[in-house]
């Protein structure tokens, strides 16, 4: 089959695509013909030689952590009823808070038979791919950020995956959303799925801009994809008993926050690590995503797709910054 391969650390040009061995259903596994597979920042940074320490990958190896596609056979002890079917799944060495992201660039890719989630009808394989990872990070977060109505929430990274379902996710809560990113397109994007106010974090005063945005009261709570200094530095318009939940690293690791400040100004901070060590239902958080996509209650932003024969492409355009919403790969 055909699969994408980081065969050495380095740029973009390092993905190539190859012919290896099918996968073969061990015990407890399937195999899924692929249709779509999810392609992530931190596919990007491992693809480069960073975060190995956390995600111990060596070339060769094949990226990527989540796919959607059709069950083309089973291993010992599963159920033969799911060949045939459409499901959405981390591969089969990737799992929430461990395991590692990688099978997914491929024909056909390997799934635990117990993380298998039925598509629904009405949600595409692409859209299902897309939230693999993110729909059920966005209703984590959410669960954990406990907004309420009225109160103002911060979005940083606002156009990514993750930023623009809590966009949508905050509003329905009945919170005033504030979302900040880089770049005119960007903000557009974040204004068109409910934003009320705007704002692009390279403006020197953008954090007096969230001030103005907020009438001087500051931010109830911050959901912070950008991570460095910038998502630390989203504490400064912070209401005191404010959440900061730090999910991405964007900017080059989690938000720089310090706890000293944090305690000082009443403001609790959630980290990603945090996150998925919790006891999470992170299945059926994965199924009502696909379910309110499915009612048509929540949108998923596929800012752009890519053969798999032009994965080096996919991985510049998040590299370049220039991605917006989720990036993934197609298998025809």
């Amino acid at each position: 089959m055909r699969a994408v391969q980081v065969k050495e650390f380095g740029g973009p040009e390092v993905l190539s695509v190859t012919e290896i061995a099918d996968p073969v259903a061990g015990p407890g596994e399937v195999v899924v013909d692929v249709a779509a597979a999810d392609v992530m920042f931190l596919d990007v940074r491992l693809r480069a030689g960073l975060g190995t320490d956390f995600f111990p990958v060596w070339p060769p190896y094949v990226p990527g952590g989540a796919v959607a596609g059709v069950v083309s056979a089973v291993g010992e002890g599963v159920d033969a009823s799911w060949i045939g079917r459409r499901v959405a799944t981390g591969t089969a060495a990737s799992g929430v808070g461990g395991g590692l992201p990688i099978g997914g660039y491929a024909e056909r890719a390997l799934a635990k038979a117990d993380a298998l989630t039925a598509i629904p009808d009405g949600v595409s394989a692409t859209q299902a791919a897309a939230l693999v990872h993110d729909g059920r990070t966005a209703l984590g977060v959410m669960g954990r950020a406990a907004v309420q109505p009225g109160e103002r929430v911060l979005v940083t990274a606002a156009a990514g995956g993750l930023g623009t379902l809590f966009i949508q996710l905050a509003r329905a809560a009945g919170a005033t959303v504030i979302a900040a990113a880089r770049g005119a397109a960007k903000l557009a994007l974040a204004q068109r799925l409910g934003a009320h106010a705007v704002i692009d974090y390279t403006d020197a005063d953008w954090l007096d801009q969230v001030r103005t945005a907020t009438d001087g009261h500051g931010v109830d709570v911050v959901l912070d994809g950008a991570g460095g200094d910038l998502g630390g530095s989203t504490l400064a318009v912070m209401a005191p008993g404010g959440r900061l939940i730090g999910y991405g690293n964007a900017a080059g690791g989690f938000a720089n926050v310090d706890p000293e400040a944090a305690t000082a100004a009443n403001v609790t901070v959630v980290t990603l690590m945090e996150l998925t060590a919790a006891v999470v239902d992170w299945t059926a958080h994965f199924t009502r995503a696909l379910a309110e996509v499915a009612a048509g209650r929540l949108e998923v932003v596929i800012g752009q797709t890519f053969p798999l024969s032009e994965a080096p492409a996919a991985h510049a355009a998040i590299e370049s910054r220039t991605a917006v919403g989720r990036t993934l790969l197609t298998v025809e």
